[in-house]
């Protein structure tokens, strides 16, 4: 293909990515702002502690919008070209239509490596200042950390708690819903305290049960040796970096459906950012088979949709277990690969 009709192309498709870009930012910082706008005049923060959580989560909304901004500029793209017979005159000339995909992946393939660096060094932190910004803005300290089915299971003992809420000074913390099995007895409180430094489990009135005897209730505190360490809670996927991740996935400690999901952030943030470039074959495909901008815009809408539905939906098949993670968070991207292969064979 000749090489100045490659630029002539990816120079229109250029032109309407950066409007796309444009378009998705604002449109995502309109939404941002719109449901949040109750709590700003609420609380009326200064100037900059607003505009301190508003650029915590600019980074995320750019990695979105430079995906969601390919299918839009190529489509558009090929309908300009479309209406105005270029497609056509192209065609007489000798080119198959199908040529002039192969090309728009190239310059996206760039667009991939900026949000590949930006969604694994940049986005997880930011994602955490969102959450500290917005309890600044109340005027609020932070929330304690609170770990939910903590399970201890030493030579000859278990030890569960339905939560664990750390005190902050990170030697204590509050225990709800607790049960203690040593040797021949099992202990159950509703609550109690967990002392890091002295390694003691404290159980407030707790029922003790023994084989062959009826249940007995303790009216006062029962302390019990525990020599785990009190770990903070792990944080959310999406805001931890990419190690801390691997580790969590291989901890033998996490719950199967935390090692899950963060097992499913590690693919998604190398998966994510490809999608640019599987949008950029399956949007150039289908472009070439539209005839006016009427149906472009309802084909932006269809694809977009489409892909957001499977997107959504991966990440509670993984931490499920109903799919392993590197299949969910491939499998939207394998899904725009068939589209793009079926839309080739029906222009060959």
């Amino acid at each position: 293909m000749p090489p100045l009709l490659i630029r002539l192309v990816l120079a229109e498709v250029t032109r309407w990515y950066a409007a796309g870009v444009a378009l998705f930012l604002s449109l995502q910082m309109i939404d941002a702002l719109s449901s949040t706008v109750a709590k700003l005049l609420q609380f009326r923060p200064p100037v900059d502690k607003a505009a301190l959580a508003f650029l915590s989560i600019a980074p995320g909304i750019l990695n979105k919008s430079l995906v969601l901004a390919v299918p839009f500029a190529i489509l558009l793209a090929f309908s300009r070209m479309q209406r105005d017979s270029e497609l056509k005159a192209i065609s007489a000339g000798g080119v198959p239509p199908l040529r002039l995909v192969w090309p728009l992946a190239l310059p996206f393939v760039l667009v991939a490596a900026l949000a590949y660096v930006n969604g694994d060094r940049i986005v997880p932190s930011n994602l955490a200042r969102w959450d500290t910004a917005w309890f600044n803005i109340y005027n609020i300290p932070l929330p304690l950390q609170t770990q939910k089915k903590y399970t201890y299971a030493p030579p000859g003992a278990l030890y569960y708690a339905g939560s664990v809420i750390s005190t902050g000074d990170g030697t204590t913390a509050q225990l709800q819903g607790v049960m203690v099995q040593r040797g021949g007895e099992i202990l159950t409180a509703s609550s109690g305290t967990w002392d890091s430094r002295a390694r003691t489990w404290t159980l407030l009135s707790p029922w003790r049960a023994r084989p062959g005897q009826p249940p007995q209730l303790l009216n006062k505190p029962l302390t019990v040796p525990q020599t785990d360490t009190l770990r903070p809670p792990p944080a959310k996927a999406e805001q931890t970096t990419t190690p801390d991740l691997r580790a969590r996935a291989a901890d033998p400690q996490v719950l199967p459906a935390d090692q899950r999901e963060a097992a499913f952030q590690i693919v998604r943030r190398m998966a994510d950012p490809l999608t640019a470039v599987v949008f950029a074959l399956a949007a150039g495909a289908l472009g070439l088979l539209l005839r006016n901008r009427a149906a472009a815009f309802a084909a932006v809408l269809v694809f977009l949709v489409s892909f957001y539905v499977l997107w959504t939906t991966v990440p509670g098949l993984a931490r499920a277990g109903a799919l392993s993670p590197a299949l969910a968070a491939w499998l939207p991207n394998l899904a725009f690969v068939l589209l793009a292969a079926a839309l080739a064979w029906r222009l060959r």
